[in-house]
């Protein structure tokens, strides 16, 4: 996951701090379940025998799917196609354990435990390439729920203004004029990739939150992704919270699959494979945007790093997904990364991602912040796409509190909140549409770089420039 910076009043950071020390030190560590072990991806050479056909899309695609595949004048084609059973009874025959699977990249994610099961598997006659991804660690820290507050305290309260802390935020962006056109998101599905919604099932404020469903997509899934850690609560509360005067997302009446696709314990490639998977997942779901405030470029393994040339949209698995996206309909907004002030200074992946929202980071006085990790991909195009507030943004955090923090991880759902409530206006325009819609909106669109991209966008701007279109 993008390391992240946090911002909060020195009394409040003390006090997260204590409260998380003693959470760690109860938690402790336990070995790993399982044993040793690794995972492989699995490339496949085609997808011969499948028994699903193109011209019945409704065995592998939800009616809302096909719904917005026919609304945006887009074709079902050959990597819609789920992939061969016969070729994934014959994997398992062998003895992997299958993970997860990508019909659009023909992949498969097995966990194996010896050389001998892997050997099976390459001997394959349709398995054109393996690739060692992950190994097991020798212990893993288990998740601990935190305690959280059933109301938020009075000095969190901002009654001069209906959007309470969240309204910098969404003031930044011009995004209130939405709200009062009846614009908030209604009738757009939003998934958030992430990994972990800590309480967000139990805090009051997040009740009223449309959760049409969880999935967990991590090898090895957690019993509660309500218990994890709290990061995809603060993204999901730019968003999603609903609480007048007091904290106000961006578009409180849309609705919200939540799904893990992040593994806090360790960084590797797998977890390229499990954002594709739930990629997938929200594609046949008839998701329309997808927040994803997550990046990759170093992994514990470091003989598996990205570097810069590999920026190109389409030589990382998860950026070829994220790349696919558009052209099936569904729009992905997109961390640009906190790693500006690092030795690193890019973006990662998929930030580098074609036709995408990727999001960087500015201050209340609309200057960069100096943490948001810098474009252009490798092949030239402009990145960041767009800036929103992260330096810092307020968020509802997994003790039921509000704060502020910082980091490209809040500019981007504030974003894809914005992204909603604009295509619920302009409901006849397509992802590819909408995208360029924003693009152009922005304060630095005739002279875009690579700090700001495009700059910050006006959404009433973008209203009235799609309903000249």
């Amino acid at each position: 996951m993008m390391r992240r910076l946090y911002f909060t009043a020195l009394l409040l950071a003390l006090w997260c701090t204590a409260a998380w020390a003693q959470d760690d030190e109860s938690a402790g560590k336990v070995k790993f379940p399982g044993g040793k072990c690794w995972l492989y991806r699995i490339t496949l050479s085609d997808k011969n025998g499948t028994p699903y056909q193109i011209d019945h899309p409704e065995a592998f695609l939800s009616q809302k799917a096909i719904d917005r595949r026919i609304r945006q004048g887009l074709a079902i084609d050959s990597t819609d196609l789920p992939l061969p059973p016969a070729y994934l009874e014959q994997i398992s025959a062998t003895g992997a354990e299958i993970k997860c699977l990508s019909k659009w990249n023909r992949t498969v994610l097995v966990r194996v435990k010896n050389n001998k099961i892997l050997h099976a598997v390459e001997r394959l006659p349709f398995v054109a390439g393996t690739m060692k991804l992950w190994t097991s660690p020798d212990s893993v820290k288990p998740p601990v729920r935190s305690f959280f507050h059933k109301d938020f305290s009075p000095w969190e309260e901002e009654t001069d203004n209906p959007y309470g802390r969240a309204a910098m935020q969404i003031n930044l962006v011009n995004g209130a004029s939405l709200h009062k056109s009846g614009y908030r998101g209604r009738g757009l599905t939003i998934a958030v990739f992430d990994g972990g919604f800590m309480n967000v099932d139990r805090i009051p404020a997040m009740q009223k939150i449309n959760i049409l469903g969880t999935r967990d997509f991590v090898a090895f899934p957690s019993k509660d992704i309500f218990q994890e850690i709290d990061h995809g609560t603060k993204v999901l509360s730019t968003m999603a919270v609903d609480e007048p005067g007091m904290f106000v997302g961006t578009a409180p009446e849309a609705a919200f699959y939540l799904c893990r696709t992040e593994d806090a314990n360790t960084e590797s490639r797998a977890e390229e494979d499990y954002w594709a998977a739930a990629a997938e997942f929200a594609d046949s779901a008839g998701v329309d945007i997808i927040n994803s405030s997550l990046g990759y470029h170093d992994f514990n393994d470091p003989a598996t790093n990205y570097t810069y040339d590999d920026l190109d949209g389409k030589t990382s698995l998860v950026s070829r997904t994220a790349s696919r996206l558009a052209g099936k309909g569904m729009l992905l907004v997109n961390s640009a990364g906190n790693d500006g002030m690092g030795t690193w200074k890019l973006i990662g992946v998929p930030a580098d991602a074609d036709d995408i929202l990727t999001v960087g980071a500015v201050n209340g006085q609309k200057q960069n912040a100096a943490f948001s990790s810098l474009g252009p991909s490798f092949d030239g195009r402009v990145k960041p796409d767009v800036m929103g507030l992260g330096s810092p943004a307020a968020v509802v955090t997994g003790r039921g509190t509000i704060i502020n923090d910082m980091g490209t991880s809040f500019a981007s759902p504030v974003m894809a909140g914005m992204v909603a409530c604009l295509w619920q206006a302009l409901s006849d325009k397509t992802a590819l549409q909408i995208i360029q819609i924003v693009r152009r909106s922005g304060n630095r669109f005739d002279r875009p770089n690579n700090v700001f991209g495009y700059g910050i966008p006006d959404f009433e701007k973008a209203l009235q420039m799609g309903r000249k279109d």
